[in-house]
């Protein structure tokens, strides 16, 4: 059998990963990706703001060495479903069982004016050349903001709110600053009240402004204005934006979606066409675009394609989550919510603590073991 992966994020690192344990050479395994690394979402927040060098957080492909498993460094070009079978720039391959994990595209230019006016921080590119923007940064008005739903991992805006805040302090410039953040959802973390008000009250306690359901409609860079669609302008003297996301063009031209996302099966992540499957950002599986997702989606896409060669039964995709969020002062708080298909997500919320931020280092240091095979201490140290 040969198991196509498109994409090495937590989705196809974790499918990988799953089925080079448990099957080794008696599968071929293909995992394509464009680039030549994986980084962590929250250790984009780290380079951007001082605390560790983009070398600290990249993790070579070229180190993934696992049986069964073939790594090509490619852009994808094509994707048939129905055949199966995708054009990279490396060639033709066709599949047995393919696996899009393809993630979600970031479009800053779709805000008019942010390119000439603003920075996005969601690209590993636009995080790390922010590190130098905010260390040449004297103070000012800072605006943080979510310019499209939906987005990828919903606590991000937040937590960079509050990092930006501890980072201004530690500078002796946060007197002289605003932080503002500005989003189109009616509070922080819809799915956990818990969190929303946590967050509420730091903001409160921070003097960082929040302005819930209000949405950036485009930037004036000759005059630093934020002009947000219900008319009302906002200064700034810094932009720091979530942008536009939408699936990648090669899976819009591939048919595969509806209404801009891949649909699937809630339980077992197949999508319409048999034999094909898709995880994480790319889909619209009723789940938050977050990398915890995408990796419990790929370990029950790894059970379905297991089972069609032990014959045993595969489990289900439960919809549960398990989310790290910064509140500054080297403490994190912790999320855990289940999403069930057409049911109210449910779950708890643990408060701000440094033991929490300890597991947070642990959570990536066994991700960084498990799919790379060595050891990371989630410090930059290994």
């Amino acid at each position: 059998m040969r198991v196509l992966v498109l994409g090495a994020g937590f989705g196809g690192l974790e499918l990988t990963t799953k089925l080079s344990a448990e099957h080794g050479d008696a599968i071929e395994l293909v995992l394509i990706d464009q680039n030549d690394g994986f980084v962590f979402g929250f250790s984009k927040l780290d380079v951007m703001f001082g605390r560790l060098l983009p070398s600290d957080v990249h993790h070579s492909y070229s180190d993934m060495v696992k049986p069964g498993v073939q790594f090509i460094r490619s852009t994808v070009r094509s994707i048939d479903p129905e055949s199966k079978r995708v054009e990279t720039d490396d060639g033709t391959f066709d599949a047995d069982v393919l696996v899009v994990a393809l993630g979600a595209d970031l479009h800053p230019e779709a805000t008019p004016g942010l390119v000439e006016g603003g920075h996005e921080f969601y690209t590993v590119d636009g995080a790390f050349a922010l590190r130098d923007v905010l260390a040449a940064f004297q103070g000012g008005r800072v605006i943080v903001a979510v310019t499209s739903t939906p987005f990828k991992c919903p606590p991000a805006p937040s937590e960079t709110a509050l990092l930006m805040h501890d980072y201004l302090s530690a500078r002796g410039l946060r007197a002289a600053s605003e932080i503002s953040l500005v989003m189109p959802l009616p509070v922080p973390i819809p799915p956990s009240p818990a969190a929303s008000e946590a967050l509420l009250a730091a903001f409160a306690e921070r003097e960082i402004g929040w302005y819930p359901q209000h949405r950036v409609r485009a930037l004036d860079a000759a005059r630093n204005v934020a002009m947000l669609e219900d008319g009302a302008e906002m200064p700034f003297d810094l932009f720091l934006a979530v942008p536009a996301h939408r699936a990648p063009d090669v899976v819009e031209a591939s048919g595969m979606t509806v209404d801009g996302w891949i649909p699937v099966d809630p339980l077992t992540l197949e999508t319409r066409y048999p034999g094909v499957y898709a995880v994480g950002d790319v889909t619209s599986g009723g789940t938050p675009k977050a990398g915890v997702f995408a990796e419990g989606q790929a370990a029950v896409v790894a059970e379905q394609i297991s089972a069609q060669i032990t014959g045993a039964e595969a489990s289900t995709y439960g919809g549960r989550g398990l989310c790290y969020l910064e509140f500054g002062r080297d403490e994190v708080a912790r999320v855990d919510v289940t999403f069930m298909s057409g049911q109210q997500p449910t779950g708890g919320f643990d408060a701000p603590s440094s033991a929490i931020a300890a597991d947070k280092v642990d959570f990536g240091s066994s991700r960084i073991d498990r799919w790379f095979g060595r050891r990371w201490l989630g410090v930059g140290r290994s």
